[in-house]
């Protein structure tokens, strides 16, 4: 429990995969690797035909980036293989056969947001506020961009990613992050299952068709997200971006 899990359950076509980290579902490395592994592997599952990805606790849904992990890096072969993390989630998200209902129960900070970004299909809870706090402690949204901005446009992600400011759930389903939100977490469960198992009993081969379609023009994110982590693996290193995370992290 100390390092998280990610777990995946599966009953009537529907994949559920579920992740837990202690400090507010932040995510070091070998939980990027093990939801990129889930995945992979749910992608040419025969037995599923819709994934959920959720995360539990009742308060944040996902704070990103691990600072403990960000400030153990000493090397630029270290800090770009931490945010390749991300990149290869982000793209094994993407390549997925599989439609991604994301249920949105909480806060989404950084990678989080990035995220949220790539699921096919986001419901939240009215609680699931987002923010690109990236720029504030001497980063930036570099790999988790291309998703975000696919999302809600260059316009909005660009101000999210310059000013740092919590955005609410009514601003992420006005602008195209969740597709609905729901004052009850109740409601939010019952909406997910509803949709999920709507999507459980369509045909596979046309949710299939669908998610390429979905995802056409982004067949370059393969290098264009490795190209992002170098960015984030060099600006780690700075002394700017170390003491701002150990401000930030002191904070938290």
């Amino acid at each position: 429990m100390e390092k998280g899990f990610v777990k995946t359950e599966t009953e009537n076509k529907i994949a559920t995969v579920t992740f837990f980290h202690p400090k507010s579902n932040s995510l070091p490395s070998e939980l990027l690797k093990q939801l990129k592994e889930a995945f992979v592997k749910l992608s040419d599952e025969n037995s599923v035909n819709v994934i959920v990805l959720k995360s539990e606790g009742e308060k944040a849904f996902c704070a990103g980036a691990s600072f403990d992990e960000l400030l153990s890096i000493e090397t630029f072969e270290q800090g770009k293989e931490f945010f390749m993390g991300f990149a290869r989630l982000v793209n094994t998200m993407r390549k997925c056969n599989k439609i991604i209902i994301g249920r949105i129960h909480g806060k989404a900070v950084g990678g989080g947001v990035g995220l949220v970004s790539a699921t096919d299909y986001a419901l939240a809870a009215a609680t699931a506020s987002l923010k690109l706090s990236e720029l504030a402690i001497g980063l930036g949204p570099f790999v988790v961009g291309p998703p975000i901005e696919r999302k809600i446009g260059v316009k909005d992600f660009n101000a999210m990613a310059l000013d740092c400011q919590w955005r609410s759930a009514a601003w992420g389903k006005e602008h195209g992050f969740y597709k609905e939100t729901f004052e009850s977490i109740e409601e939010l469960d019952k909406a997910v299952d509803d949709f999920a198992n709507e999507l459980a009993s369509r045909n596979p081969e046309a949710l299939k068709k669908l998610k390429e379609i979905f995802w056409e023009g982004t067949a370059h994110w393969d290098k264009l997200l490795e190209e992002r982590a170098e960015n984030s693996g060099r600006l780690v290193l700075s002394d700017f971006t170390k003491e701002f995370i150990r401000k930030f992290k002191s904070k938290t």
